[in-house]
This record gives C-alpha cells, structure tokens and sequence, in this order.
C-alpha cells in the first residue's frame, strides 16, 4: 500500500478582534477621538453672532474663530503624524487630548477676542497631534480585510457624521446654557477620552532619539503649511490679487519646495518621500482635499442663509441639519458594505457624482425659501455623497501603505482635508461676497443680493466635486484583502 504523505497542519485564520468586547470598545474610543476633532471644526459657526455680540468682536477679526482652528489643525498636521510613528501614538494622542480640554477651557472662559482666538489656535494645535495618531492605531490595530473594512467605514462616518452633528450642537448648546458651553463640553469629552486610553490602549516604547528627528523638515513643514493655511483664510478680506497676498503665497510655497528638498536629503526624514510610491495614496489626498473644499464650506454657507436670509434662529438653524445626520451615517454604512464587493473608487465617484447633485440642487435656493421645498431635499442627496466619500478615501488612502508610516498617511490625509477646508471657506466665500457686493451696487435688496451671492458659491462647490468624481478616477480600488498594507507580514507593533 502506498504511503499517504502527511497532511500540513490547517492554517487558522486569525480570529476577529473587532468581533471581541475588546475590539468593540477601542474603535469606539477611536471614533470618539474623530467625533471630538471633527466637530470642533463646526461647532462654532452658530455661536459666531452671540460670540461677536460677547466679546465684541470686529467683522474682521471674528473670522479668526473658525479659521484659527482650521489653521494650526492644517499646519501642524503632518508633524502631528510623524511624531506619532516615531515617538509613540499613545503618548501623542494623550498629550493632544490634554492640549484640546486645556485650550477649550481656557476660550469656555475667555473674556476678550484675543484669548478666544488664542484658545482656538490651541485647540487646533491638539487636533493635529490626536487625529493621526488616533488613526494610524485603527489601521495598524484592525488587520483582517473585513475589520479594516468596517472600522474605516465607521471611522469614516463618524467623520462626515461630525460636521453635521457640530452646526446642530452649536444651535442647541448656544440658545441653550450659551456659547461658552460649545468650548465646555470640549473638556468633559476630554476626561472620558483619557479615561479610554489608559483603558483600552497599550504603553509603548520610546521609539526614537531626538538627534534622529528631522528637525528642520519639522520646521520648513510646519511653517510652510501654517503660512499657506492663513494666507487663503486671509486672502479674501486682503484681496486675491493684491501684492500681500501673492508674496504671502509665494513664500509659503517656497518654504514647502525648501521641505522637500531637504526630505530628499535627509536619511531621516519628516515625511519619506517614497510614500508617494504607494499606488493611488497621491491621488486619494488630492481627491479629499477638493472634495473637502465643497463640502465643508457648504455648511458654513448654508448656515448663513438660514440666519441670514430665512431668519432662523439658532435652534432653529442647528436642528435643520439633523436629517442630515441621519443621510450620512446611513451612506457610511452601506459604503462600507460595499467596498468589499465593488472597490473603493466606484464608491468615492459615485459619491462624489451624488453630492455634487446635491449642491447643485441648494445652489437655486431662493430668497423667500421653505425648507422642506428647497433644503431638505439638496441636503439628504448632498448627506449621501458625503458618506460614500469620507468612507471610500479613508479607505483608498491607507491601502497598502506599511504600518511604521499609518501615522505619517493618516496625517497626510487630514491636512488634505484641513487645507481643503481652508481653500474652500476662502475661495468660496470671495465668491459669494463678490456677487453680493456687485448686487448691492446695482441698489438689488440685501436679502437679494445675499441669496444669489450664496447661491454661486453653492454653485462652484458642486464644481469642485465634480473635478473631485474626475481625480478619483486614479484613486487605488482597495477591497478585502487587496486594501492590506504590506506591513501585515512585519511584526506587529504595540497600538500605543
């Protein structure tokens, strides 16, 4: 009789951990982390009329309440997610938490513009060290193709989620106790975080010498995102054209070609260049970063109509969005349900297609307007777009890159959201005055003049997801295990 060669042992396949009590609760503490850094970036918007009326703000200065977060949250970011990778994610994200409950505190009690101000540059500050650092543990933490799947997309809804669900705190939290309680809530959300991370996160260890640091990469970047980041949120009250504004540019780029240069130089670099080389990681970041330019900005805009024009009150205001929540947590899920079977890049057009169609739909909102007439419909098509977009890129944007740099492509793709954030508030809201202005000089009501200022920019920002649906064309179609990153095969790293 023939022998029978033996069989090789049954490989089994490593088991859920998002199935587990466990992994339930961590990427429960990690979307709460997005919630807490997402939201604070809409939060204010509503409360802005009560802040300047408090604190006697300037038209001018009180700008700086939203955009000073925007920019230390952009230009901070991409140290943020370095720092991160080399010196340990949990150190970091706990010392950006302390930073957002501190600074929130401080502005809950501010009592001038500057310190308000100053608070919100701080609160950006620790927004740029928690995001990355918070999203660089899920994507190393969650390695089976079907737990990455579904953490991102639950990630990725809470992210688009936080931006709909911030305009309706603000509303609440302002004619309820007051604004301050929009920075207040802030520190409460804080302690219960730490709580989590000590809980459900593992310690690390030091991961690297100060002398290995890319000290002047850090400072080039750091300096060059932060100079590019005031210069659009400025550019609209200086003047696009004006010479401020191009010298401003000018430098802010040179600064960014100068960091690059030195990161091809250096044998320790900020940002390794070779990331690039993944395939669709560039692509990914240009289409969040257009992408984020219509999105964000539409919540800014709409929100001014409504006060504005339809004299909504801030309640009022605030609860309009909350079907709207709805829209994009229930896109959120049945995106992440549909990667594994169609890819990512069907997922981020379609969406991109369907918010576009959206804006476009708010973009002929006329003076005398009803809501459930020329809102609710505009904003549920716009809420499912953009749920199948924050999924779908948070997604395409971490395939294949190895676990020592998740944190250096999750803050990639953050400062491309924050940058587009910022790009688009400035871009579109010149538009806007513009129309208005020319309005008002051909003696059209004001009413008039500010829904058709407003609708034109509604009307660009459907553009601008339009050439998002086109750029994301290159993304990488990641789905079930094609979206692994190569590092699955290296050791496993502590999740701190």
């Amino acid at each position: 009789m023939a022998a029978v060669s033996p069989q090789p042992p049954t490989a089994h396949p490593q088991p859920s951990f998002l199935a587990t009590r466990r992994g339930k609760l961590t990427l429960a503490l990690l979307c709460a982390v997005a919630f807490l850094d997402f939201v604070d970036a809409s939060i204010v918007n509503i409360a802005l009329p009560s802040i300047r009326h408090s604190l006697h703000f300037s038209v001018a200065s009180l700008v700086w309440v939203p955009s000073g977060y925007l920019l230390t949250y952009g230009g901070f970011m991409l140290l943020g997610g370095r720092a991160a990778d080399l010196l340990g994610r949990r150190r970091v994200l706990v010392a950006g938490t302390v930073l957002l409950g501190l600074s929130s505190l401080v502005g809950g009690f501010a009592g001038s513009s500057a310190v308000l101000i100053g608070a919100r540059l701080a609160q950006g500050a620790g927004a740029a060290m928690m995001l990355p650092a918070a999203l660089s543990i899920l994507t190393t933490t969650f390695k089976e193709g079907k737990d990455r799947h579904t953490a991102i997309g639950v990630w990725g809804g809470v992210g688009g989620l936080a931006s709909a669900v911030g305009v309706l705190l603000g509303g609440l939290l302002t004619e309820g106790p007051g604004w301050r309680w929009v920075l207040f809530v802030n520190p409460v959300a804080c302690v219960f975080v730490l709580a989590g991370i000590f809980a459900m996160l593992s310690g690390e260890r030091h991961r690297a010498q100060l002398a290995n640091f890319d000290i002047l990469g850090a400072i080039l970047a750091t300096v060059g995102m932060l100079g590019l980041v005031y210069t659009l949120v400025k550019a609209p009250t200086v003047g696009w054209g004006s010479t401020r504004t191009i010298v401003e540019l000018a430098a802010a780029f040179a600064l960014l070609v100068a960091f690059v240069v030195n990161e091809q130089r250096k044998a320790n670099p900020l940002l390794p260049l070779s990331i690039f080389r993944i395939k669709g990681l560039a692509a990914a970041n240009v289409t969040q970063l257009i992408a984020l330019a219509g999105m964000l900005a539409m919540f800014f805009i709409l929100t001014l109509y409504m006060q504005t024009v339809l004299h909504y009150s801030p309640i009022q205001t605030g609860l309009s969005y909350l079907p709207l929540c709805f829209g994009v947590g229930i896109a959120a899920g049945i995106s992440s349900q549909l990667i594994p079977r169609i890819g990512t890049r069907p997922v981020i057009v379609a969406g991109a297609l369907i918010a576009s169609a959206g804006l476009y739909y708010l973009s002929r909102i006329p003076v005398h307007g009803s809501y459930i007439g020329n809102l609710l419909p505009g904003m549920m098509i716009f809420s499912i777009g953009l749920g199948a977009v924050f999924v779908g890129v948070t997604t395409a944007a971490n395939a294949g890159v190895p676990a020592d740099k998740a944190g250096l492509a999750a803050s990639l793709l953050n400062a491309s959201q924050q940058l587009g954030g910022a790009l688009g508030l400035a871009v579109l809201t010149a538009i806007a005055t513009s129309r208005t202005h020319t309005l008002l000089a051909t003696h059209a009501s004001q009413a008039d003049a500010l829904t058709h200022g407003f609708a034109r920019a509604l009307l660009v920002a459907a553009v601008f997801l339009l050439a998002a649906a086109a750029i994301a064309i290159r993304t990488t179609n990641a789905r079930d295990e094609a979206a692994e990153p190569a590092a699955d095969a290296l050791p496993t790293p502590s999740p701190g």
